[in-house]
Parts: C-alpha cells; sequence; structure tokens
C-alpha cells in the first residue's frame, strides 16, 4: 500500500522560503489505490515532452548520475510524477510515469538507457541491456553483470523480501559509463494495493545486504521475512550449507513417516509467519539439483531456477530450527511519499532533503525548454502537491 503523507507548509510566491526553516506538519494520509486503465494520449504526449525537458535540465546542469539518483529517491520520483501531471492518488503514477521516460530518454542525446516495463516487458529486460551494452560500448563483462544485477534485485524484492507484494513491474536504468538503478513495483493481491521499490547502483555495496535506496509504503508487515537484513546473514550461510549438504535430510523437519507433520507443527516465537503447507516431491527435486551444483553462495543459490519464496523461506526457518540462527523478520519499508509518516512512521518529516527535492524539481522546471503556459502548470502542480 502506497500512502502519501501531505505537508502543510508556508508556501509563498518566492520559492526561497521554503529553504527558511519553515515548520512543515503532518495533514492527512492518503492511501494509493492500483487503478486499471491508461492516462489520455493528449496527456501522456504532454508528459512526454516534459519528462524529456526535466530530464535534460537535471542531465545538463547537474550530472548524469545526479539524475538518476533522483530517480532512486521515492519522495523525488513521485513529486516527478505528478509535475508530470498524473494523478497521484494512484499507483498509476509508477507505470505512466516510466512509461514516458522510456520513450522520452535518448541515448544518443542523455547517455542513459531504461529497460524492462510492466508484465511481460519486464521479461525482456536482459535483451534491453544487452542493447544498452552495444549502445554504449560496454565490456562483455559489465553488461554481463548488469544483466545480473536485474535478475537479482528482481530475485531479492519478489522471494528475499516476503512482505506480501508480488512485483508485476522491473525498469533498469543504464548510463553509459555502466551506472545502474532499478524502479520496481509489486502488488498486493489480498488488499489491491502497491509497493515501489528503488535502488541506486553507486550506493549498493552488496545486492543481498540492506541494498534499497527506498521502499514506499507507510504499512509495516511484522511478519516480513527480510532475507537481505544484516541480521540474517547466518541464516544466508546456513541456507546455503543445507543445500551443500544433501537436502534430502531436510524431509525430516516437514513430515513424519505417515505424512501427517508439517514444519507448522515445531513451536515457533510468534513473530515467525511458518510455512501453511510441505514441500512436494518435484520441490525436493529442485533442491535435490541444487545440491549437484554446489552453489558457492547465497547469490548463486537464489538464482537457481525453482529456487523461490516457499523454499527460500523453508530455509530459513531450518536455520532458526536446527541451528538457532534466525533470520530477521524485519519489513525494510523506508519512505513513505513525503519523508515522513503519520506519528512519525517510518520516520519523522527530513526538512533538509525535502526541501532539496523540491528545490531541484522547482530549478529544473524553471529551466526547462518548454512553453510558458505548461512550465506554470507544471510549477502550480508542484505547489499542489507539496502544499
Amino acid at each position: 500500500m502506497f500512502v502519501l503523507v501531505l505537508c502543510n507548509c508556508s508556501y509563498l510566491n518566492n520559492f526561497n522560503n521554503l529553504k527558511q526553516n519553515k515548520v512543515m506538519q503532518r495533514k492527512g494520509v492518503v492511501n494509493l489505490p492500483l487503478h486499471t486503465g491508461h492516462p489520455p494520449k493528449w496527456l501522456f504526449t504532454r508528459m512526454v515532452d516534459l519528462s524529456k525537458a526535466i530530464a535534460s535540465v537535471i542531465i545538463e546542469e547537474y550530472s548524469l548520475n545526479e539524475f538518476i539518483n533522483r530517480l532512486s529517491n521515492p519522495f523525488w520520483f513521485q513529486a516527478f510524477s505528478c509535475v508530470l501531471g498524473f494523478d497521484w492518488h494512484s499507483s498509476g503514477t509508477t507505470t505512466t510515469t516510466l512509461g514516458a521516460l522510456k520513450i522520452s530518454l535518448s541515448p544518443e542525446e542523455h547517455g542513459i538507457y531504461l529497460s524492462g516495463g510492466k508484465g511481460a516487458k519486464s521479461r525482456k529486460t536482459p535483451e534491453g541491456i544487452k542493447h544498452a551494452g552495444e549502445m554504449f560500448n560496454l565490456k562483455t563483462k559489465t553488461t554481463e553483470k548488469l544483466i545480473k544485477t536485474s535478475k537479482l534485485s528482481a530475485k531479492i524484492d519478489n522471494s528475499c523480501i516476503q512482505d506480501g507484494f508480488i512485483l508485476y513491474q522491473h525498469n533498469f536504468f543504464i548510463t553509459e559509463t555502466g551506472n545502474w538503478a532499478v524502479i520496481q513495483q509489486g502488488l498486493n493481491t489480498e488488499n489491491k494495493y502497491a509497493r515501489r521499490y528503488h535502488w541506486m547502483g553507486e550506493n549498493v555495496d552488496k545486492l543481498l545486504e540492506n541494498p534499497h535506496s527506498g521502499i514506499s509504503c507507510d504499512l509495516k508487515n511484522p511478519h516480513t521475512l527480510n532475507m537481505t537484513d544484516k541480521e540474517s546473514k547466518e541464516a544466508q550461510k546456513i541456507s546455503v550449507d543445507l543445500i551443500n549438504d544433501n537436502p534430502n535430510h531436510l524431509r525430516q523437519y516437514f513430515k513424519r513417516k505417515n505424512n501427517q507433520m508439517l514444519l507448522e507443527d515445531f513451536i515457533m516465537p510468534e513473530h515467525h509467519p511458518i510455512l501453511d503447507t510441505d514441500l512436494s516431491d518435484e520441490e525436493f527435486e529442485v533442491l535435490k539439483k541444487a545440491y549437484e551444483i554446489q552453489v558457492e553462495n547465497y547469490e548463486e543459490l537464489i538464482l537457481l531456477k525453482g529456487i523461490g519464496p516457499k523454499k527460500i523461506r523453508a530455509l530459513a526457518l531450518i536455520s532458526d530450527l536446527v541451528y538457532g540462527e534466525p533470520a530477521s523478520w524485519r519489513d525494510p519499508v523506508k519512505y513513505s511519499f513525503t519523508h515522513g509518516g503519520k506519528d512519525g512512521f517510518p520516520y519523522p518529516v527530513d526538512r533538509e532533503v525535502y526541501d532539496n527535492s523540491i528545490s531541484t524539481m522547482k530549478d529544473a522546471i524553471e529551466q526547462a525548454k518548454i512553453k510558458k503556459d505548461d512550465k506554470l502548470k507544471a510549477i502550480k502542480r508542484l505547489d499542489d502537491f507539496i502544499s
């Protein structure tokens, strides 16, 4: 679920007032539901033009890396979407804004390529990365690493972080220097809300250790398995050991001889949401194939075909049950849309970050090479968003 916390701040005609010590107070909470359908053609055309104008200014005045760094900021991205003219009260801000950027960003002009998309388009991401590598004359090893990074980022947010949201779109940015960023979104099929995940390549030291630049959602799930948390480091290692030591012996932790005992029969702490089904013979075959390969680390393990959320969860639970090394059950959500949520959750408003995000956006709009009327309307939408 996306939740937008609107901030009530003194916003006078002179934008510089935003940079002064004005007190911002939380005004209300708005849930962002999943919406179907498409924006009207005339609106989308203008979104493409405006997104290109703003991107061009930021890349020229700041740098290419600064542009994708801004995209990796959940609040800046949301403000950007609203400036383009899309209704912020919708999960469609992600899909439509990225769709506009995919058209407006030119590898030749801007030095950046956007691959992936929603649904079937996301599965073509590797092809897009390979194409970008050829255009930017990147080394083969660099391109291969980027493809692997794309697959890992999707696998991590879909399987290693089990927060109740299933990915339905994946977008991968590549720059001419080989830098990258990821924006992807997941769907909760029960409540029909979305959660957006942001990654910034240059800020990621280890893909499997707190890799996100931000996750947009104001509701924390107390039963989130988080295998990317530092607390899960030992559970990662034990998961690999369990597979490499022949998974046949794992059957004892699922069934008795009468096939009635499930892992859920073990007494676990309250915060441990546990499996409600057993692993089938077919699923154990996947573990056997992983054993035959003898993976060297957790990264190799989760990239194997057939190693999905259920098996990752089972290995994590057994790591705790048998070896006393629990995985983390802490939801890694970091951001509400406006850097601060209800009652200080996920964390209090960060005025400096907030002001900086808006300042960059305002400056880009003012310098954008667009019609004066369009520029004024864009500034008005930004004003409405932050007031």
